[in-house]
């Protein structure tokens, strides 16, 4: 069994790691006295911890009507339009986004959402109609967790600021997908007290009504039109979307380059518009690992950025685990969560914000779909139907199940269902059932919460173009034949940015960065345990990960 592989093995020191605690929320009557009560009225209480002798006031608003009370983290790429929609002179408002977004519910209530264009996770609480509204972006860039139980809710973006509030029971369902696909999917967390709330949704208190504000949807247009049309289209959003998220212009700016087509498309993007020094970062893991320097490099070259390399060895990524669990909300089984903290690091020494190339393999067809497609066609001479087909994907321990876990917790999870079902057995084309799972759990539960929790433990502004909603949109309207066809991939994204990458970029095969967890393991223990390195590390992460939540409770 798995689990056999730790006995020897020496595990990373584990301590206390002392997080940055978030706001919250409380609904339901607490003490007066309770600490760093910023606001309350009978039935909420925000409570704002001090970072020095104040309180972070841009994390509270009160309408200009005083009938709203906003609480949350916001960053809005609209924010002048918005003043326009209120008759608001630009220069005269020196109120923050959140301030904003205040007004903006006093004028419009829930149709301000349409408006909003941006990262967000807010609470709402109307003073009038005594209703408390938790919400949250499209895409999930933000987060956004409640308690379930007791007669007073907790509200947090961070699950670890909600475990005074939550028993320490396991939910079997969340730990059963955590093992299928190295992060939690869906509303679940591994508290079975806490949920999460879901990307593009709103939740009503007193009521615990969820309704959608946005849903991912499939609209494809203009079928007819020849690829260099919607590869035209998508470059006009592309340069709008990437100049919307740098920093002032006198500021330098960092991008996170793998060398592969999404970063260097970003690269790209960022060295055209922005006028002050443009740093890159990119990692490698020894001189036994391959790496992909030598594209990153030439990309940096290309757009004559200063760039920044790190060597990452395993010991590094096995020493840091710890610390680096203590900043994810729910585990994330991913090799790169490390290295991805380590990066962060380096790039604040030089910047505040760095832009990514996350989203382009969710939103324009990356070469981990094809094993579905293949599926698709085949499936009847593999006996599999597309959900097993789907989980055995993810190349974790979906078929490990019966022997990770206990008899009696195998047998209650073994036939509840799965959040994947509905988009994947939905009306729309298969490719884009592929896209839209994987924007809207591993996009929102493991790629873009890693970015958000890893960057602001780094005290970096962290953001993803290509996970913008306006994008995420467009590529819901693009033909499947345009994005992932045979071995072709990503060829609209390609034809967007012919102009401005070296041919070699754009037109060499995807390989990945190859994080040395085999190497390592093999290192550590031998031959024996080599091919189960990611495997080794999801459950070592989650083990680490418990360990370190339940020190801080």
């Amino acid at each position: 069994m798995l689990f056999d592989a730790f006995k020897n093995r020496k595990s990373p020191k584990i301590e206390f790691i002392k997080t940055n605690p978030s706001w919250r929320v409380a609904w339901g009557t607490v003490d007066a006295n309770y600490e760093d009560i910023a606001w309350r009225d009978e039935k909420i209480s925000v409570i704002l911890p001090r970072t020095t002798s104040e309180f972070p006031t841009e994390k509270l608003a009160i309408s200009f009507g005083g009938r709203f009370v906003v609480v949350g983290d916001i960053w809005l790429t609209n924010r002048l339009q918005l003043l326009q929609k209120l008759g608001i002179e630009p220069d005269s408002f020196q109120g923050s986004s959140l301030q904003l977004v205040a007004n903006l519910w006093e004028r419009w209530g829930n149709e301000s959402l349409s408006q909003l264009v941006g990262m967000f996770a807010l609470v709402v609480w109307d003073r009038e109609k005594q209703v408390l509204r938790l919400v949250r972006d499209r895409i999930g860039v933000r987060t956004l967790y409640y308690t379930t139980t007791s007669s007073v809710r907790w509200i947090a973006p961070q699950l670890r600021t909600l475990a005074p509030h939550r028993s320490s029971d396991l939910d079997l369902l969340a730990l059963r997908d955590y093992l299928c696909c190295a992060f939690v999917p869906g509303e679940r967390t591994l508290w079975e007290q806490v949920r999460e709330l879901r990307p593009g949704t709103v939740l009503e208190f007193p009521d615990h009504k969820v309704t959608a504000y946005w849903q991912l949807q499939e609209q494809i247009v203009a079928i007819d039109q020849p690829l260099a049309w919607h590869g035209d289209r998508l470059r006009e959003l592309l340069e709008q979307v990437v100049q919307e998220y740098l920093p002032p212009a006198d500021e330098p700016v960092g991008v996170f380059l793998s060398g592969g087509l999404d970063s260097s498309s970003i690269t790209a993007l960022v060295a055209k518009f922005h006028k002050a020094p443009v740093h890159t970062f990119s990692i490698h893991f020894g001189s036994e690992c391959p790496n992909e320097l030598e594209f990153s490099s030439l990309v940096a070259c290309h757009c004559q950025t200063q760039h920044h390399i790190l060597e990452i060895t395993f010991k590094d990524m096995w020493s840091r685990l710890p610390e680096t669990m203590a900043y994810l909300d729910d585990p994330i089984g991913d090799p790169l969560t490390v290295p991805n903290l380590l990066l962060g690091r380096l790039a604040r020494e030089s910047v505040e914000v760095v832009l990514n190339g996350e989203g382009g393999d969710p939103c324009f067809g990356g070469p981990k779909n094809q094993p579905m497609l293949i599926n698709s066609l085949y499936g009847s001479v593999t006996n599999q139907d597309a959900l097993q087909a789907y989980l055995i994907s993810f190349q974790k321990c979906a078929v490990d199940l019966p022997q990770l876990l206990k008899p009696e917790v195998w047998t209650a999870v073994q036939t509840a269902p799965w959040v994947f079902a509905e988009d994947l057995y939905s009306q729309a084309s298969y490719l884009n059932r592929l896209m839209a799972m994987n924007i809207k759990f591993k996009g929102a539960d493991q790629i873009l919460t890693k970015v958000s929790n890893l960057t602001q433990a780094a005290l970096l502004q962290g953001r993803s173009p290509l996970f913008d909603q306006r994008i995420v949109e467009l590529s819901m309207e693009i033909p499947p034949k345009y994005k992932l066809s045979g071995v072709e991939e990503k060829a609209v994204l390609k034809q967007a940015i012919a102009d401005i990458l070296p041919d070699t970029i754009i037109h060499r095969p995807k390989s990945g960065m190859m994080v040395p967890v085999q190497l390592g393991f093999r290192k550590y223990q031998g031959d024996t345990w080599s091919r189960y390195g990611v495997k080794l590390w999801l459950l070592a992460s989650l083990e680490i990960w418990l360990q370190v939540n339940q020190k801080a409770q």
